[in-house]
């Protein structure tokens, strides 16, 4: 034993993430094969083996090359096997050591060594050398958390240079390459040379890590550890002349504000909050806002538009494409067009689309758009009750944000889209302020271009937006709102419009929506004819296309249960599949009855028929109204009451019935509220049958209001009217003379149906509406 170790020829054992030092105590833990084989060999031939460090610590089976050349040759102090397997081995640091040679790798490396250990004589030089080191380490240990005060004073009683400098290498916290170089260091007083370079550098950087701690402590609180850590950061960052994170967003955002041109105004302001942005801490609530708007500054279109697509065919040609009829409309639009192609100087139209639902009011403002080449954004007013929904909020508040305006605006990126509010009939108040006055601003084409929003605090250029606006009625929009508007009315669509409407859009839509474009399904345009007239009762089309989408359906189920040959739908086999008809088509009365008049009335969804009956029976006088009427209604019935009480003699009734009869006048549906003064003349004629017991005509529909003096006043609706009296196939239709010139709207194949007769007296009105005229009636001249 004692001989193999004199021939210096030791057991190898290979660590991991430590270098073993000479004079140096240190525990291993042993669990490789190799390595446990080693100690038992050393355990076994005098307890002495050669600690080497691996190169790489994360291979587990090293090689002779994986090893370094220059150990320690420890001494086996004591060994304790542990549960896992593993042993934890106490060993010595005896000298250093070179490994000259690999005698066995079989069953553990087993290496032939030489000494390589200097010897200098102890001269000035090296004793104040010495000093230097040990009052160096002396800071090091001051300033660092993890070596124990206690070493510094063991280490001053060390007289060897060798020595010393091994004992302080072990207690310093280096990477592994930078001990390991300490360790092939032979000459001691190169090495301790080394060491002093290393524990200046050490010392320089735990002062500036101290000072970085008492700084950053200095400004926060102990609760505020996140922050703290990354004021750290930001401070040795600074410190080693490396940019930070803070300051490689300013520059970003810095780059964004040149990059996004906007105005004068605009990117002062945000090169003041980005200024303040830069002298507050990275991660407080107020950076996070001033974070939130500039990046809203930034994102904003100041100068990006779409070009105007200007030919006037390819506008027209696209309109026509997405919606049939609308002529007026379409004229609206190339009109602006035409104007925008001659001078540029015109400022943003505000448009408004006032029409029964389901006319097409929203989709027509998409196809503005893309008629147009310019984005398309919609925003929906209906119910909306805040007035920072429009203007947005301070940025006082939390969570504050941009309008509903503005954020429009960066959803279409460009200055010019086409902006559709819809529903702006709808837009209700309460005591977060009123969003129709917060619009005014931004419907009105001469003082749009300097938009204010509450988030922004900057103005915005609005005045190249087409902002276009949908209702169905204008009476509940405020008349300073209305008053910046130009009101297109669209009516609803006639019987031959619905039709062309449902073969060449909602039928083909359907079918590609349910997948029926490659099967043989057909609907006839007789089927859709009779949907419309006796499935549908409506302005519209939504509820023709819901029907329309039930054959779908229909089809799409018989396809997939293998039916054979074509499907198709005919107007005789159509109740099978949308079950009885919900409508009647035609005159609802079949005979010509007495007390029964035909009234035409304005909805919200179009036009429709009013049936009017009076009785008249025995009574004091009395004028019973029954049907949900409203105020404006119920006084045009006790107009025409007075007038024919004034004028009983030249209408052949009896002077004094008004004193033993009692007259009900009834409009059936009476859970549908009625109101307006057009219904005075049907009513009128109503009582007129049911005193004089002539029946009116069944073909015949009205609408005028009626004075005390007998005139026949101009009334509204007209093109709806009418067309309700058409779908409901009425031959003649009475109304005031005074609205003749509305008679141009109405299509002329409806024109060509209906016999129209336009009176100025109810003496007229008698003579057409009923069967034949009463007794002693005043012929008019």
């Amino acid at each position: 034993m004692e001989n193999r170790i004199e021939g210096k020829i030791a057991p190898l054992l290979p660590v991991r993430d430590v270098v073993v030092f000479p004079h140096m105590v240190i525990p291993l833990f042993v669990g490789r094969p190799k390595s446990l084989n080693a100690l038992e060999d050393a355990t076994m031939k005098g307890k002495l083996l050669v600690v080497s460090a691996q190169k790489d610590p994360t291979i587990n089976e090293p090689t002779i090359d994986d090893i370094y050349r220059i150990g320690t040759l420890c001494q086996i102090l004591q060994m304790l096997k542990l549960p896992d397997g593993t042993v934890k081995v106490l060993v010595e640091g005896i000298n250093r050591v070179k490994i000259e040679q690999y005698v066995g790798i079989a069953k553990f490396f087993e290496v032939q060594i030489s000494e390589v250990s200097i010897t200098e004589p102890l001269t000035p030089e090296l004793e104040a050398l010495m000093r230097d080191v040990v009052n160096e380490f002396d800071k090091y240990v001051r300033l660092h958390p993890k070596v124990p005060p206690e070493t510094a004073i063991a280490v001053s009683n060390i007289d060897n240079p060798g020595q010393l400098a091994d004992v302080i290498a072990s207690h310093m916290v280096l990477k592994l390459p930078e001990k390991q170089s300490i360790l092939e260091t032979l000459a001691p007083s190169e090495r301790l040379r080394k060491i002093l370079e290393i524990l200046v550098r050490e010392v320089e950087i735990l002062e500036v890590e101290k000072k970085i701690h008492e700084e950053v402590r200095g400004k926060l609180g102990k609760t505020q550890k996140e922050y703290y850590l990354r004021e750290q950061l930001h401070a040795i960052q600074k410190e080693l002349g490396e940019q930070g994170e803070q300051e490689r967003e300013i520059e970003e955002y810095r780059e964004k504000i040149k990059k996004a041109r906007m105005p004068a105004a605009a990117k002062k302001k945000a090169l003041q909050e980005l200024s303040r942005l830069q002298k507050m801490p990275y991660v407080s609530a107020e950076a996070t806002v001033v974070r939130t708007y500039i990046e809203w500054l930034v994102s904003l279109p100041w100068a990006k538009r779409t070009r105007d697509r200007l030919d006037i065919g390819e506008v027209e040609k696209v309109l026509n494409e997405d919606h049939y009829g609308l002529e007026k409309v379409k004229e609206r639009i190339l009109e602006y067009l035409a104007t925008r192609k001659l001078s540029n100087k015109m400022k943003g139209q505000i448009i408004c689309f006032v029409g029964p639902p389901g006319v097409g009011k929203t989709s027509l403002g998409r196809s503005i758009a893309r008629a147009l080449g310019r984005k398309f954004v919609q925003f929906s007013l209906g119910g909306v009750r805040d007035e920072a929904e429009i203007r947005g909020h301070r940025r006082t508040y939390i969570g504050a944000m941009p309008g509903r305006i503005i954020q429009k605006i960066k959803q279409a990126g460009t200055k010019n889209p086409v902006f559709l509010l819809d529903e702006v009939d709808k837009i209700g108040v309460d005591f977060r302020g009123d969003p129709a006055a917060a619009l005014l601003e931004a419907l009105d084409p001469e003082q749009n271009s300097a938009f204010s929003d509450h988030y922004l605090e900057v103005p915005f250029d609005l005045s190249e937006v087409m902002f276009i606006t949908t209702a169905n009625v204008t009476h509940t929009i405020p008349r300073a709102l209305l008053d910046r508007m130009e009101v297109i009315h669209m009516p609803g669509y006639t019987e031959d419009e619905k039709l062309h409407i449902a073969k060449l859009h909602l039928l083909p839509k359907q079918m590609d929506k349910h997948g029926l474009v490659k099967y043989n399904v057909r609907v006839t345009d007789g089927a859709l004819l009779r949907i419309v007239r006796e499935y549908t009762r409506e302005a519209g089309v939504r509820n023709l296309e819901r029907e329309i989408a039930t054959l779908c359906r229909k089809a799409a189920r018989k396809i997939v249960q293998g039916a054979e040959g074509d499907i198709t739908f005919t107007a005789r086999n159509l109740s099978k599949f949308l079950g009885p008809p919900k409508y009647h088509y035609g005159i609802a009365e079949k005979e010509n009855e007495i007390g029964v008049s035909t009234g035409l009335a304005w909805t919200e969804t179009g036009g429709e028929i009013l049936f009017i009956e009076s009785v008249v029976m025995p009574g004091k006088g009395n004028l019973i109204l029954t049907g949900n009427l409203g105020d404006v209604m119920q006084e045009s019935a006790r107009a025409a009451m007075s007038y024919i009480r004034a004028h009983s003699k030249e209408f052949g009734v009896k002077e004094n019935f008004y004193e033993k009869y009692d007259v009900h006048i009834h409009v059936p549906e009476g859970a549908i509220p009625k109101d307006g003064p057009s219904a005075g003349i049907a009513m009128f004629v109503s009582m007129l049958s049911a005193f004089t017991k002539v029946p009116v005509r069944r073909d015949v529909a009205m609408t005028g209001e009626i004075t005390l003096r007998g005139k026949i006043l101009a009334i509204g609706g007209v093109k709806e009217k009418v067309l309700a009296a058409h779908r409901a196939g009425v031959k003649k239709v009475i109304m005031p003379v005074d609205n003749k010139k509305d008679c141009v709207e109405i299509p002329e194949h409806v024109k060509k149906d209906i016999n129209f007769v336009f009176v100025e007296r109810v003496e007229s009105v008698i003579k057409e509406a009923l069967v034949k005229e009463p007794r002693r009636v005043v012929r008019e001249k």
